[in-house]
């Protein structure tokens, strides 16, 4: 199978895309999205695996049928809850650094998705903004954006990872496991959960597929666990113009407060794909020769803060303002900033319709029997410099048993001294990797 992925993947990218990501690229995001499955779901007497247990059928999976495409739909769908995601995490944590990676999210959730049936499904399915979407639909349509976000340049990397990690004792549905290793290339270990040290080995695992970014994601593992499904995302490459350490030094930047603290600020005059209106400046900031991807920055103007433009931050909006950007010569100061972040998404997704999956109403019956989902868990880590940016994010699902164009002008100028919006683009495919609120930057 790893072949057939391997091949679809190379002939697709060859054919349709035919680009190179940049060379000179420093970026590392990494994202991991942990599902934790607690308790009665067939559980065996027997030592045997999960996947033994279940003998798999041959694949049915499209990607070997045809060609991979990664469809606007299933873009546009992810880009809608990312924006929708952000806006219910920045209700809970409005007054520090947010940084997540809508990505990661959806990757772990469509897997979960693979499982889920009747009201539950219909329920995911709204938040994740996938209605009008068949489950084959969403699979390949994912399985073609996976392969097309990796990176094919030796000297620029970008992984997706995909990972489940299965109590040995229990048996799965064949056809849920089939197809996160059909359209989500997830390996699956079967692991004894009774071990103390087996969240070290599944934390090993994030450890590695994010270069280190993200050590931890799973704590501890309660007694009727019996599956956690994970993704991970990484990348890194450096600025297509790096910044001159020479010319960074330490300038005042405006709290929310009130206050100022002196941080360093990176300095840069050039040429910029640029977007300015009355509410904000933005600058897209390209990493590798291509710039396939990169760093958006959204300053809000000094009559308008961070809230205001968050009222007019939706997927509208967004595909808006991504074709007015043009090239424009300019002068950037940006605060070198670096981050972390972890925050538990239940709440948030629960305020995007997705509360039944966490109740004891949940139906996963196409996982096994009596399954909830426990706690989505949510990590990043992101770090901007003079070379580049390296970014990480890690999310985790437990699930559980029930219980009961701008014209030609003078150069802009553009200080970044005041709290302000940032993503990660992916600008071929449109998908955002990653996305932050930073009011406070850290050096």
């Amino acid at each position: 199978m790893a072949e057939k992925f391997s091949h679809a993947r190379r002939n697709f990218l060859q054919r349709r895309y035919g680009v190179r990501l940049g060379r000179r690229y420093v970026l590392a995001a990494a994202g991991v999205v942990l599902v934790g499955v607690l308790g009665c779901s067939q559980v065996n007497s027997s030592s045997t695996s999960a996947v033994a247990q279940s003998p798999l059928p041959e694949s049915e999976s499209p990607i070997s049928k045809r060609r991979l495409n990664p469809e606007t739909k299933l873009v546009t769908a992810n880009t809608k809850f990312g924006f929708k995601l952000f806006s219910a995490v920045l209700k809970q944590d409005s007054n520090k650094n947010v940084f997540v990676s809508p990505s990661s999210v959806a990757f772990a959730l469509a897997m979960t998705y693979n499982g889920a049936s009747g009201s539950t499904q219909f329920a995911m399915s709204k938040a994740l903004e996938l209605q009008g979407m068949g489950l084959e639909q969403i699979n390949s349509s994912n399985a073609a954006l996976k392969a097309l976000l990796e990176n094919p340049d030796r000297q620029v990397q970008l992984i997706v990872a995909n990972s489940l990690w299965a109590n040995k004792n229990v048996s799965f549905k064949p056809d849920f496991l089939q197809k996160n290793q059909d359209f989500y290339a997830a390996k699956v270990t079967n692991l004894d959960f009774s071990d103390p040290g087996t969240p070290r080995v599944i934390n090993e695992w994030v450890q590695e597929n994010t270069q280190g970014k993200i050590t931890q994601i799973v704590d501890r593992i309660d007694p009727q666990q019996v599956l956690f499904l994970i993704n991970a995302i990484y990348f890194k490459g450096r600025w297509a113009k790096e910044f001159d350490k020479k010319q960074t030094a330490d300038y005042p930047f405006n709290l929310t407060s009130g206050m100022q603290k002196p941080y360093p600020m990176m300095s840069q005059t050039g040429s910029y794909q640029y977007h300015e209106n009355e509410l904000f400046q933005a600058v897209s900031l390209p990493y590798g020769r291509d710039g396939k991807i990169s760093f958006y920055v959204f300053l809000p103007k000094q009559n308008s803060n961070l809230n205001a433009f968050y009222q007019k931050l939706n997927m509208e909006n967004w595909g808006k303002w991504m074709t007015q950007f043009s090239k424009r010569e300019g002068f950037i100061r940006l605060p070198r900033f670096k981050t972390d972040y972890d925050i538990t998404l239940n709440d948030a997704l629960t305020a995007l319709g997705m509360g039944e999956a966490f109740s004891d109403k949940a139906n996963f019956s196409g996982i096994g029997q009596n399954l909830k989902i426990s706690e989505v868990k949510h990590k990043t880590f992101v770090e901007v410099n003079e070379e580049g940016t390296e970014a990480a994010a890690a999310t985790s699902v437990g699930i559980t048993t029930l219980s009961a164009q701008i014209p030609a002008q003078k150069p802009f100028q553009m200080i970044v001294d005041h709290p302000f919006f940032c993503a990660i683009r992916d600008n071929q495919t449109g998908s955002i990797l990653f996305m932050g609120s930073i009011v406070e930057p850290q050096a």
